[in-house]
């Protein structure tokens, strides 16, 4: 499990692609210092397993799901990309949890300068677009932002001055493409709202566990 709340900037050092799948290695200096085998590493949003560690390295396979469901299909040499490391149970949940399981594939559609930081429009697919709700989260290359407006498949955020500094999300243009993945708890209510015929109660939020039991407004 993961926050959105990138911790350091790596670049992919290696990569080799393979007839169903692919190895990259990543160059991240101190960052991989405690850093062993098997440990799980979110790189752009995604969970990845750490296969072998060497001095400022970690080293990565990228299974043909993964390749499929991300930007890792196109990923190149020397490309920068946002790493964090699983959260520790004693850690600050700083962002919302991220599990590093892409829902989809974004693209920029416009960027505009707003002040220090940046605003986006990012085209967003119909199945990821339905589980976006305002001023709810959303993470975007593994980067934890909030959900400032979605209209006509397209999703507007706003990325503050550190932001911007601290990831990957500055450098890119329009026409990029970046990994989505929206809020684990939204997918669990629609889960639990499917096949509901009366639509939302208070009962019925009451039985899922939004709403304690006996709640009332009165």
């Amino acid at each position: 499990m993961f926050t959105g709340i990138i911790e350091q900037v790596g670049i992919v050092a290696s990569l080799i692609r393979g007839a169903q799948a692919a190895k990259i290695a990543v160059s991240g200096g101190k960052f991989f210092d405690d850093v062993k085998v098997g440990d799980s590493i979110a790189i752009n949003g995604v969970c990845l397993t750490v296969t072998h560690v060497r001095r400022g390295f970690a080293e990565f396979d990228l299974s043909q799901e993964t390749i499929k469901k991300s930007t890792f299909s196109d990923v190149k040499i020397g490309e920068k990309v946002n790493m964090e490391k699983a959260l520790p149970v004693a850690g600050r949940l700083g962002g919302h949890l991220v599990t590093g399981h892409i829902d989809g594939v974004g693209e920029i559609k416009n960027k505009v300068t707003s002040g220090e930081g940046l605003d986006f429009y990012f085209s967003v697919p119909s199945d990821v677009l339905q589980y976006l709700v305002q001023k709810g989260s959303v993470a975007i290359d593994g980067i934890s932002l909030t959900v400032a407006d979605f209209r006509d498949g397209l999703l507007f955020v706003s990325v503050i001055p550190q932001t911007v500094k601290t990831t990957t999300l500055g450098k890119k243009g329009i026409g990029d493409k970046v990994n989505l993945e929206v809020d684990l708890i939204s997918k669990y209510i629609e889960k639990h709202l499917r096949g509901e015929p009366r639509g939302i109660t208070e009962e019925m939020m009451s039985r899922i566990g939004i709403l304690p039991m006996g709640w009332t407004d009165n």
